[in-house]
């Protein structure tokens, strides 16, 4: 199957189309393009799975002209799993995919053979026609599985859309194309499809690995998109991670259940749920013989903490690109019960309007954190607690409170160096049990309200 792919080498400016001849696009890969300061985000190479291959363009939902359709594809079936938002108003693409997944994961085949994405129209609020839309979307991805295979493909493709809300998908433009929509192994290819999947994004976020399982050199790439309407409860935003594993179906959601609680389950940005939320990952064993099958396996528990430590460093960049955020903040608390009641703490100091205030204020108003676990809702010895904040530089961090008593004075200079900083570590201790969670946020600016408020214009 793969031989019949036409893989191409692209220049940043230059595209090769399906009939053969070279035009000139308007898309251009080089980082430089945008914010200086998020450009060591931006990857300049690559390693990518065996078998996939990607791209993007602009088929003319954007009026800016600006790229708004990708295409990730394998060569061969795939085992598929997928986790998708809880916002009772889920958009069609969210219904359709459901269906898609439960079809594979009932039949026990490997159907899914292609992604679809789309940005600068949700298809979201859409009523029947915009089931009908996804579904018309979901039949361009599958004749372009059937053109490059040379035999007709159904019900093999996932679809995913992102932008405003409540308005008509123009399923002809995406269907026109897909259908000339050029796809490649290349790492600018892979970054095309990157950059169209933004939106009020101001950088791509693209991240590839090869891990070791047994014997056998594995690799994941991971698109992910999202700056606004990021507030965790399964899944946040939309992604895609690849992998040339081989993994069961029953594996692979157990895998993703667990890796998404730890990593896109755990970001905050505005405390709003989108109604697109999907993260799925794809799997076509292409590098490896030998299935990954038995979940108490150390071929397992290495494939699902590999892909956990992967989707939270992919979920951190949307973190990073918080819409008007200026700081990137961990919270982490450990000493809990439970993993549930660390989360909990942690998920309320991340979604503190008052704690991110003051963070964009850089202002060390640890009281507003130490409020923010009191109200959490988890049984506290108060004579326990510890709060410390780390700066991202790993300098000395400044200790706050010790066994539930301030540490007074504070060293004022030493909270005014630390919150300086980009990166910032907040860690509180419990003193209850053993176990801990991590919860990923930025600060709340004077620009996420412009961001926000001129978004339709």
């Amino acid at each position: 199957m793969f031989s019949s792919l036409r893989l191409v080498q692209c220049s940043a400016q230059s595209q090769r189309s399906i009939g053969g001849s070279y035009r000139r696009v308007l898309f251009n890969t080089d980082a430089k393009q945008f914010p200086t300061n998020k450009q060591k985000f931006i990857p300049q190479t690559g390693t990518y799975p065996v078998g996939f291959s990607a791209g993007g363009s602009h088929c003319g939902i954007k009026k800016n002209g600006k790229p708004d359709l990708a295409v990730l594809f394998s060569d061969r079936p795939t085992t598929a799993s997928a986790v998708f938002t809880t916002n009772q108003f889920c958009a069609a693409p969210v219904q359709f995919d459901r269906q898609v997944i439960n079809t594979a994961r009932q039949s026990g085949q490997q159907l899914v053979r292609a992604v679809v994405v789309n940005s600068g129209c949700a298809n979201a609020v859409t009523g029947k026609q915009g089931f009908l839309d996804a579904q018309s979307m979901a039949e361009a991805g599958d004749k372009l599985v059937s053109r490059l295979d040379g035999k007709e493909s159904t019900n093999g493709t996932l679809v995913m859309s992102t932008g405003v809300i409540g308005q008509a998908l123009p399923v002809d433009k995406i269907s026109q194309g897909v259908s000339k929509l050029e796809l490649g192994s290349t790492h600018d290819m892979w970054m095309r499809a990157a950059i169209a999947h933004m939106t009020t994004d101001t950088f791509p976020k693209l991240l590839s690995r090869e891990i070791t399982l047994g014997q056998s050199k594995v690799r994941m790439v991971g698109i992910t998109k999202g700056a606004g309407m990021i507030h965790p409860n399964m899944a946040t935003l939309l992604g895609t991670v690849c992998t040339d594993a081989a993994v069961t179906q029953e594996l692979l959601d157990d895998a993703l259940r667990h890796a998404v609680a730890r990593s896109f389950n755990a970001i905050s940005i505005d405390g709003d749920m989108s109604t697109n939320d999907t993260i799925a990952v794809i799997a076509n064993g292409a590098a490896s013989p030998t299935v990954i099958s038995d979940l108490g396996s150390t071929e397992y528990q290495k494939f699902r903490d590999e892909l956990t430590d992967f989707m939270a460093e992919l979920a951190g960049l949307v973190v990073r690109d918080g819409e008007g955020a200026t700081k990137f903040i961990t919270v982490e608390v450990a000493g809990a019960r439970s993993f549930g009641d660390a989360k909990q703490v942690a998920s309320t100091i991340a979604t503190s309007s008052l704690v991110k205030t003051a963070f964009y204020g850089q202002d060390a108003n640890w009281g507003r954190i130490l409020c923010a676990v009191g109200y959490a809702g988890i049984p506290l010895d108060t004579a326990k607690v510890n709060m410390a904040m780390h700066p991202g530089d790993g300098s000395a961090p400044l200790v706050l409170v010790s066994g539930g008593e301030p540490q007074l004075p504070v060293d004022e200079e030493r909270a005014s160096e630390i919150l300086k900083q980009e990166d910032v570590l907040v860690r509180v201790e419990l003193g209850l049990g053993n176990e801990s969670a991590r919860m990923y946020t930025c600060d709340l600016s004077h620009d996420y309200v412009s961001i926000n408020a001129d978004y339709r214009s």
